[in-house]
C-alpha cells in the first residue's frame, strides 16, 4: 500500500504527491506560520476567506500539517490544509467542549515526565497523556527524564510499567546523555515525533541533546515544586541529524483528554481484560451485577487508584462525546445556513434573476 512520498520533511499524503506546491508547517505562533518545502522556508499567512470559511477552528493549520500554498515574493499564502493521517489533540481549556490540535501527522508521541520530584511525575497525569497519545493514532512512548537526579529511577520505572502497560519506556538524562541514543533510534530516520509533557520536565534540553547543539534556551525549574517556566512558548519542528523530525511543544498546565474511550481502554488494558468476564456486554463497571471488574477490585487484583482513574477518564470522554455531538449538529446548521445565504446571493445577482424580476 502506497502511503505517500518520503521527503526530508516527512511523508506527503499519497493523493497529494503531484501537487505543485506542498509544504509542511514547521512553526506556529499565535496565528502566524512558517512552512518548509525542501530547503525553502516561507513565512506564511492564512487568507481571510479560508479563515472565515473554516467553521471548526480545529481544522486550521497546526504544527506538522501538510498544506498547499501560493508563493508571493518572500512569503506564502496557505490555500488548503491536507487531510490529517494522525492528530494529537486535547480538549480546549475552559468551559468550551472544542478540540485543540497540538500536532498533526505525528508517528511517535513522546510523553516526557521528570524524575526530579515535585509534580513532574504523577501516575494519574501520565494516564491522561497516554489517553490522548493512543487516541491520536500515533504510538506513545514514555520518557522518564532527569534520571541523573532521581533517587531511585528503576523504582519509578517499575511503577511506570504498571501505569503504561505495553508502552516503551526510556530512562533519559540530557545532562549525561543517558538514553538519548535509544530515543533517537525509537524516533527513527523517517518518522515525526512530538515531545509533550508538563513544563519543567526537560523537553527542550532533550531536544538540544538530540540535535547535538543548544538551539533552544533552557531555564531552571522552581525549587519549591519543580515546575517549569515555559522555556518553549510556541511549537517548532526540527530535523534530527541522521534522520527523523522532532516537534518541541510548549508545556501544558492543564490536560483535558480528547477522543473516544478506546484510548482509555488501551491505557487500562488490565481493566479491559477483566471486563471480558462481565455478565453484561454493556457493563459500566460501576455496581452492575456480575461485574468482573468489581470482583477484581474486591480481591485486590485491581488497585482502587487505577479503577477510580479509569472511571473518571471514561466519564469525562463520554460527557465530552455528548457535548461534541451537540456542537457538531450546531456547526452543520451553520454550514447549511451559510450555503443557503450563498445560493440566495448568487440568485440575487444573476442576470436571469433581474430579467425575470423586471418582466
Amino acid at each position: 500500500m502506497n502511503t505517500g512520498m518520503n521527503t526530508e520533511w516527512g511523508i506527503i499524503p499519497a493523493s497529494y504527491e503531484q501537487e505543485p506546491a506542498v509544504a509542511r508547517v514547521i512553526n506556529c505562533n499565535r496565528g502566524t506560520y512558517k512552512i518548509a518545502a525542501g530547503d525553502s522556508h516561507f513565512n506564511a499567512v492564512l487568507p481571510g476567506r479560508l479563515r472565515h470559511d473554516t467553521v471548526n477552528a480545529a481544522d486550521l493549520p497546526v504544527i506538522g500539517d501538510w498544506v498547499t500554498f501560493e508563493q508571493m515574493d518572500d512569503r506564502a499564502i496557505i490555500t488548503q490544509v491536507l487531510p490529517r493521517r494522525t492528530v494529537l489533540s486535547r480538549k480546549t481549556v475552559g468551559a468550551s467542549s472544542g478540540e485543540q490540535p497540538l500536532a498533526a501527522h505525528v508517528d511517535v508521541v513522546c510523553i516526557v515526565m521528570g524524575l526530579d520530584g515535585g509534580r513532574n511525575y504523577t501516575a494519574r497525569g501520565l494516564e491522561r497523556y497516554l489517553t490522548i497519545g493512543w487516541n491520536s493514532g500515533a504510538t506513545p512512548v514514555v520518557i522518564l527524564n532527569k534520571a541523573d537526579v532521581a533517587q531511585d529511577p528503576h523504582e519509578v520505572l517499575i511503577e511506570t510499567e504498571v501505569t503504561a502497560p505495553g508502552v516503551k519506556i526510556i530512562l533519559t538524562s540530557a545532562v549525561d546523555g543517558t538514553g538519548v541514543e535509544e530515543l533517537r533510534e525509537t524516533i527513527g530516520r523517517s518518522r515525526t515525533a512530538v515531545l509533550i509533557g508538563p513544563s519543567g520536565v526537560g523537553k527542550s534540553a532533550l531536544t538540544n541533546a538530540l540535535l547535538g547543539e543548544d538551539v533552544i534556551r533552557t531555564n531552571e525549574t522552581r525549587k519549591g515544586d519543580k515546575r517549569g517556566r515555559h522555556t518553549t512558548t510556541n511549537s517548532r519542528m526540527y530535523r534530527i541529524p541522521g534522520g527523523g523530525l522532532l516537534i518541541d511543544a510548549p508545556g501544558l498546565k492543564e490536560l483535558h483528554v480528547w477522543g473516544d474511550t478506546d484510548g482509555v481502554d488501551a491505557v487500562f488494558e488490565e481493566i479491559t481484560a477483566f471486563a471480558r468476564g462481565c455478565r453484561f456486554s454493556d457493563c459500566a463497571h460501576d455496581g452492575e451485577p456480575g461485574c468482573a471488574v468489581q470482583e477484581a477490585l474486591q480481591t485486590g487484583e485491581l488497585s482502587e487508584e487505577r479503577y477510580l482513574s479509569y472511571l473518571e477518564l471514561r466519564r469525562e470522554l463520554e460527557f465530552l462525546a455528548t457535548r461534541t455531538d451537540a456542537r457538531a449538529k450546531h456547526q452543520e446548521h451553520l454550514r447549511q445556513k451559510k450555503f443557503g445565504k450563498m445560493v440566495k446571493d448568487l440568485k440575487k445577482h444573476h442576470p436571469k434573476y433581474h430579467m425575470k424580476k423586471n418582466e
